[in-house]
């Protein structure tokens, strides 16, 4: 059955938005969404960015950065004149989202929580700046890098990961994260999350260890290094806990790079099993 154009066009804070003009203008407060709007061929509708929309790295560079995920500098945005801004739930705070609506800029909500997430996302883009066949290429792709990846994980065995995204404190994620629900994808259950947060600080212990097969040191929002990974085995109990660096782009990074992604973690995911093995 065929999706309704107006639902397409209904954002993660249920606002169903009316369809562009061609001469929008864009800022993309929210780095995956950046990407995307590029792989979508909407990069010279985009007037601004965070610093750390890093993809595409030339495409990225001829927009002016407006400040963080957290804090940006409103004056700059207004003189930049956007007719649409994109945010997402964990990334930016509603504080802003709420100061750039009242500036009279549409602001459009972001709120992935899982890889099959990415299809409505696609289409929001590409209904919302008359990108419809891109979006549905890009969904293609998607769905055939989900079902290969699906295929693969089909007998591999439940797996209980810690996957830690800070340390001074030590933080991880909640289940009903995107990266939970990613990892989830190859029968890995996120552990140390119990509780209301989503990004819970957790105490590195014993028990907690007893329980993981497998503790992860991702790239970002903290970028573990060797040396963090050996200073952990150092300073805990691992015997029989595999501890393994990952990308954290590929885990997190929802929009075009998650068929990127699912890729990735197919060959990462195999690799483990082969080392286990």
């Amino acid at each position: 059955m065929a999706i309704a154009a107006e639902e397409t066009r209904r954002d993660a804070g249920g606002v169903i938005h009316a369809p562009a003009k061609g001469n929008a203008r864009i800022v993309s407060l929210v780095p995956s969404v950046t990407e995307l709007l590029f792989d979508l061929g909407l990069g010279n509708h985009i007037v601004g960015r965070t610093h750390y929309c890093i993809h595409p790295k030339e495409g990225v560079a001829r927009v002016p950065s407006l400040g963080g995920t957290k804090k940006i500098r409103m004056e700059r945005l207004q003189e930049l004149r956007p007719s649409h801004a994109i945010v997402n739930v964990d990334e930016n705070p509603r504080a802003m989202a709420e100061a750039i609506a009242e500036a009279g800029i549409e602001v459009i909500v972001t709120h992935p929580l899982a890889p099959l997430d990415n299809l409505p996302l696609y289409r929001l883009m590409g209904s919302l700046f008359d990108r419809e066949a891109e979006a549905e290429r890009l969904s293609a792709r998607f769905l055939e890098a989900y079902a290969e990846l699906a295929a693969a994980a089909e007998d591999w065995p439940n797996r209980k990961v810690l996957y830690l995204i800070w340390q001074d404190p030590w933080m991880t994620v909640a289940r009903d994260t995107y990266i939970a629900a990613t990892l989830a994808l190859l029968h890995w259950q996120t552990v140390g999350n119990e509780g209301p947060e989503r990004y819970p600080t957790i105490e590195i212990s014993r028990v907690c260890l007893k329980e993981t097969d497998l503790v992860l040191f991702p790239s970002e929002p903290y970028a573990f290094t060797p040396a963090d990974v050996e200073a952990f085995r150092a300073r805990f109990a691992c015997e029989g806990v595999r501890l393994a660096r990952i990308d954290g782009e590929m885990t997190s990074w929802y929009g075009s790079r998650a068929i990127q992604g699912l890729c990735y973690l197919r060959d990462f995911a195999e690799r483990i099993q082969r080392e286990a093995s």
